[in-house]
């Protein structure tokens, strides 16, 4: 919690922290998934303080809109647990968007900014629900080296240009969450995928519990992998030229890691892929680690 300037939060007790479960299933029967849910004893009682938290890439208009359905979903299943406070309350949430992307966040934070004004009682009960922004743009890494702190790590991670550098802090990990293996292995599924997604690497990993596996990959594979890859996409752009070349580096790793997570892929699916823009291809590898189906890639 150390970018989140509240006395208050910085006093909990974060050795109670617990991820919860992450997906729910709202009254249509559509189902709808965040990324991380945890929570925390506060004053040494049963009460919990709720952090959702949402991990996002790309700037998004109706983020507050998002994260106002996301709670409403929580509290929803929470109350089908029968985890509301002991006085029939609902226990707080603190909604928190963590943002990685290049371009600069312009969406607002608060989803009553998205309704126009209107006079008289409509305007009683225009709805106001506001999320916590962090843009990891604003800090440097100078900055957050010295930050004993999970969100700096991985912000670090997120903006590391070697395989080397990825270890170092894997490594500062391993050893802040020695007594927690639950984080280690969310941070392990979470890293995994972040690898995934980097172009310079252009590599699938295998399944992981643990940073410990991370790091030993990392320390025998990965650079012989990323050099492969980027003297592949070299020959590529030689051939076809840059823009092709990066193309066909996406359209393989995508090709790859659907046939490592569903088997065989049908012909149409290949033929697909293979007459797509980069942009969707990038977008389907994005969503083709997470989801349950083939199918489910090509939804929009």
């Amino acid at each position: 919690m150390g970018f989140i300037p509240d006395d208050w939060l910085h006093t909990l007790d974060y050795s109670t922290l617990e991820k919860v479960s992450g997906s729910y299933v709202s009254d249509d029967f559509k189902q709808r998934e965040d990324d991380i849910v945890w929570r925390v004893k506060v004053g040494g009682e049963w009460l919990y303080l709720y952090l959702l938290i949402e991990f996002q890439s790309s700037v998004d208009k109706y983020m507050a809109l998002r994260m106002m359905v996301y709670i409403g979903l929580l509290y929803q299943d929470l109350l089908k647990q029968s985890h509301a406070l002991a006085d029939g309350r609902l226990p707080p949430i603190l909604p928190i968007v963590l943002y990685n992307g290049n371009q600069k966040w312009t969406a607002t934070t608060n989803v009553a900014d998205l309704i126009p004004v209107v006079p008289g009682l409509v305007s009683q009960f225009k709805p106001s629900l506001q999320y916590l922004l962090i843009d990891e743009n604003t800090y440097t890494d100078t900055e957050l080296a010295p930050l004993n702190n999970l969100v700096a790590a991985v912000f670090r991670l997120e903006h590391a240009d070697s395989a080397s550098a990825v270890s170092d802090i894997v490594k500062l990990l391993i050893d802040w969450l020695q007594d927690r293996p639950d984080l280690r292995k969310m941070f392990a599924h979470w890293l995994r995928a972040t690898l995934m997604r980097k172009s310079e690497y252009g590599i699938l990993l295998p399944e992981v519990d643990d940073l410990q596996e991370i790091r030993v990959m990392l320390a025998d594979k990965v650079e012989m992998w990323a050099k492969a890859y980027i003297a592949e996409g070299k020959q590529e752009g030689l051939q076809q030229g840059k823009q092709e070349g990066m193309q066909q580096g996406e359209m393989l790793a995508l090709q790859r890691l659907l046939a490592k997570r569903f088997g065989a892929i049908p012909a149409e699916t290949i033929a697909l892929i293979s007459n797509a823009p980069l942009a969707d291809i990038e977008r389907w590898f994005d969503r083709a680690i997470d989801v349950k189906q083939l199918s489910d890639v090509f939804i929009d």
